[in-house]
């Protein structure tokens, strides 16, 4: 059951109690309660010019045609694919740390792993280049290994991200100023 209560600012006060077949959850209540609020509160009875049932509808298509471009864009970032390009995985079983069996495999698992490279590519506080050397990673599966990400937006707007994963010893001065450059070059294209 569910029991309505109507207040006017002339201090009338009319209560009904509806009956339904199927059970309304407080979640449900809570949305109607809002509807109606919002749709009659600080009305007049006079202009609401519509039978009730009609003016509530065409109340809640015009919210309905406004929220959906809203559901569609919501949407559309969550299914958005997010590209990942991997170039020069196979050069990193030439390194020495890679000759372990146990590294090598957790290496592919981490390629594999599509959230885990999205989650390594979009973590970071600084706004361009960070650097996480083993434990510093979040995720037990990158502490064998070195990350180095650069972020490149204009604006506000995220364009990408390069990271370069390889062994804790990895020459992070050279990678950083390749990173640099590739910043720099990009800068300038943008301009």
């Amino acid at each position: 059951m569910l029991m309505v209560v109507i207040v006017t600012d002339t201090g009338m006060v009319k209560e009904t109690i509806i009956k339904y077949d199927e059970d309304i959850n407080t979640s449900q209540v809570e949305t109607l309660n809002n509807l109606f609020n919002s749709k009659l509160q600080g009305k007049p009875l006079n202009k609401i010019d519509k039978p009730m049932e009609e003016y509530i509808f065409s109340e809640i298509n015009y919210s309905i045609e406004v929220i959906k471009p809203i559901i569609e864009q919501i949407n559309k970032v969550i299914e958005e694919e997010n590209d990942i390009y991997l170039e020069g995985t196979k050069k990193a079983f030439d390194l020495p740390e890679f000759k372990s069996l146990e590294i090598a495999k957790n290496f592919v698992n981490i390629l594999d792993e599509k959230e885990l490279v999205l989650d390594m590519l979009n973590s970071g506080i600084a706004k361009d280049i960070n650097v996480y050397i083993g434990d510093e990673n979040d995720n037990e599966q990158l502490k064998d290994f070195s990350i180095v990400t650069f972020k490149h937006s204009v604006g506000d707007k995220d364009l990408g991200t390069i990271g370069i994963i390889g062994p804790k010893r990895m020459d992070y001065s050279k990678v950083i100023s390749v990173m640099k450059y590739i910043s720099k070059k990009m800068k300038e294209k943008d301009l």
